[in-house]
């Protein structure tokens, strides 16, 4: 081992006594922690080189959108993540991403003395001799790789092609260590934030188990509940899962309109409204099924889930607004941490109050012949989950907080996110404000059928609620 090493490691060690805590976990943590460094062949004298490569501030985001576009392919195919895994790997993912650049990023601060059991090393010179761009790839490569589960070999090659590639067009006229040092970088940084993902033990547990057969619903009148095992409750307990900006029990919460069988109840009227909205969507093939299938992303292997919708959108505003390459990344890093929290607070939600789906009630009290719109798309007429608040509602708002902050809320925006797609209706859709985009998106679940108006109300105004506590996120040293 080379002296520049046993220094790196001693560094580490008093690092690690500094931040040691009392408690068995934290330290098993710090364990974990400095193996992790010790395995990665990473050393901070390493990267100081005597090149000085192009700055942030000159780069374009380029590389960043290239890996979203491929981490929304392969996301199409990850069995059982959606919504709630996907909504955490892409926290940590664009986690990653940023604590990789951040050294280069003059105006903006690493999240790691922030995010406890976080450690990340800055290099010395703030990355003297690292090319970003290629440090990113790697980042990208390992994050994705390791997120992304249950994916097929020739999904998960995508991730391969485009790192070659990608090295392949940065590494031309590099010089060879930078190249070694900036792919050293980005690894160890992933490797960092996978190590910290993985002291959530409440989410890990629940990944490899996202339909717990241990879990069966309490019964009362109105609650949801499962007809067969493949509809069992998805994610029952994500309300225990770590969140970044706000905890669920820091959120507040409406509740539900009490359940009722009577027809004048507004209860009863808000089932009628989705049973006339799905049925008259069904019959025109107008503009109600197109805005409905347009936002559904409830199906594995045909869309990317609904928070990964939201990266889509993300990466044609970045594009369209010209964001640089430091602005790309704190937009998609705040855009992770609100849709991360967004699930746990919503899934907290939907398994306190237990709101039955609108199916259910219609098929016994209204019209035993019902269907959803959504029912030609998936096996089952219902997600496998309580209905109040809406997750594609929160989803929704939770990213729109973000954009409006990022972009103003008025807007043109044409959402082209499934441009092309023939086995619904794909058509783009344009938008004058970014508030009408999470309303529409919210709203949608209505004329698809598996919401009544009460869930995507709530779950609108939660989303809100989780973007504004991101928005409060000071990234930039010296804000304006």
């Amino acid at each position: 081992m080379t002296s520049s090493k046993v220094k790196f490691l001693s560094l580490f060690v008093i690092a690690l006594i500094v931040f040691q805590s009392c408690t068995k976990d934290e330290s098993l943590v710090e364990e974990q922690f400095l193996q992790a460094a010790s395995n990665n062949d990473f050393s901070v004298d390493e990267i100081e080189g005597e090149v000085l490569t192009t700055a942030l501030t000159e780069l374009d985001n380029d590389v960043v959108r290239e890996w979203t576009e491929v981490l929304l392919e392969v996301e199409r195919y990850a069995g059982g993540m959606r919504p709630n895994a996907t909504a955490r790997a892409l926290a940590y993912i664009y986690l990653a991403s940023y604590e990789t650049a951040v050294p280069g990023m003059q105006d903006y601060n690493s999240t790691a003395r922030e995010l406890r059991g976080l450690r990340i090393e800055t290099p010395r010179n703030r990355g003297r001799g690292i090319n970003w761009e290629i440090a990113l790839n790697e980042n990208f490569a390992n994050t994705l790789d390791h997120f992304l589960i249950n994916v097929p070999a020739s999904a998960k090659q995508k991730i391969t092609t485009l790192q070659s590639e990608l090295e392949q067009s940065l590494a031309a006229n590099t010089p060879e260590r930078v190249v070694q040092d900036s792919k050293r970088w980005g690894e160890y940084v992933a490797n960092q934030v996978i190590a910290y993902s993985q002291t959530d033990r409440a989410a890990e547990a629940q990944i490899l188990e996202p339909q717990p057969l241990s879990y069966e619903p309490p019964t009362a009148s109105g609650y949801w509940t499962y007809s067969a095992d493949p509809e069992r409750a998805l994610f029952p307990y994500w309300g225990t899962v770590r969140t970044f900006i706000i905890a669920p029990e820091q959120t507040t919460s409406v509740p539900p309109i009490p359940y009722s069988e009577d027809p004048n109840s507004p209860y009863f009227a808000e089932m009628k409204e989705v049973y006339e909205i799905n049925n008259a969507a069904k019959k025109e093939d107008g503009e109600q099924l197109w805005i409905a299938e347009f936002w559904s992303d409830d199906v594995e292997n045909l869309t990317f889930s609904p928070p990964a919708r939201q990266y889509s959108i993300a990466n044609q505003l970045v594009q369209q607004y010209d964001f640089g390459m430091e602005e790309t990344l704190a937009l998609y890093l705040k855009l992770g941490l609100s849709l991360n929290d967004a699930a746990v607070a919503t899934w907290k939600y939907k398994y306190d109050y237990m709101v039955m789906r609108p199916n259910v009630f219609i098929h016994e009290f209204i019209d035993a012949d019902y269907q959803t719109n959504l029912y030609r798309l998936v096996y089952w007429p219902n997600p496998s989950f309580p209905g109040y608040p809406s997750g594609h509602s929160c989803f929704a708002s939770a990213a729109a907080g973000i954009f409006i902050e990022e972009f103003g809320n008025t807007t043109n925006f044409t959402d082209r996110s499934h441009e092309g797609r023939e086995e619904f209706q794909s058509a783009p859709r344009t938008f004058s404000s970014f508030e009408q985009l999470a309303e529409e998106n919210a709203f949608s679940r209505i004329p698809l059928g598996v919401h009544i108006r009460m869930d995507c109300v709530e779950g609108l105004r939660l989303g809100y609620e989780i973007s504004a506590a991101a928005n409060r996120i000071n990234l930039r040293r010296n804000p304006n």
